[in-house]
């Protein structure tokens, strides 16, 4: 994937839900039912029959995840000791993430009640990024109606594009990942840093493949 320094993915950032109700307490992660029609066909086409929701100690969902049901695999897989899922290609669909309220990322930037699609890139290694992370995968959100499709692999420039529509502004909104901790799918657990992380785990060519991403926290730098 080229990467351009003005068109990168701007810093770390998790997802931080807006009000009392998710800015404190417990979270946990539970199974649930298969997307709904708000998902266009072609996606749920390739989507796990089953999702999983994230809620809080009130019960309220914060966010509901739909991962693809054969996740792609790279011919080249990264092998770098700042990324975590070398395996997935950069720029791929890997699943659907439903937003049921208002939620902000580490920029402050909304993010609108919502489906989005997810796509996998990797934080960019230059002067405007070099140390905003220990890991550079990153999980990038892009509106659902204007994603080209489960099957297409987009380019850094298309997936930074896609996601601006997301952020409606020049940076592009994104879930930094976070390595999976134990053998309990789907759970949210506490890391080092304060924040909340979702573990899933997913498939690929019969093989498992666990995946982690911040649900609740920001990057602490």
């Amino acid at each position: 994937m080229k990467l351009h320094r003005s068109a990168g993915l701007m810093l770390a950032v998790a997802v931080v839900a807006v009000g009392s109700a998710f800015g404190q307490g417990n979270y946990k992660a539970a199974a649930t039912g298969g997307p709904p029609a708000d998902v266009p066909a072609p996606f749920t086409a390739v989507l796990d029959a089953g999702g999983t929701s994230v809620t809080n100690a009130q019960g309220a969902t914060l966010c509901e995840l739909w991962l693809r049901k054969d996740l792609p695999s790279s011919a080249n897989p990264n092998t770098g000791s700042d990324v975590i899922f070398g395996t997935l290609p950069e720029g791929a669909f890997v699943g659907v993430l439903h937003f049921p309220a208002q939620a902000s990322d580490f920029r402050s930037q909304t993010i609108k009640p919502g489906f989005y699609t997810i796509r996998y890139g990797l934080i960019p290694q230059d002067g405007n990024h070099m140390g905003v992370n220990p890991t550079r995968d990153a999980f990038v959100l892009g509106p659902v109606a204007a994603d080209p499709g489960p099957d297409k692999v987009l380019s850094f420039d298309d997936l930074v594009k896609l996601s601006r529509q997301a952020s409606g502004t020049n940076h592009p909104q994104i879930l930094i990942g976070a390595q999976p901790a134990g053998n309990d799918f789907p759970s949210v657990s506490k890391d080092d840093a304060g924040n909340w992380d979702l573990q899933v785990q997913g498939h690929s060519k019969g093989a498992n493949v666990p995946l982690g991403f911040t649900v609740v926290g920001h990057w602490q730098g």
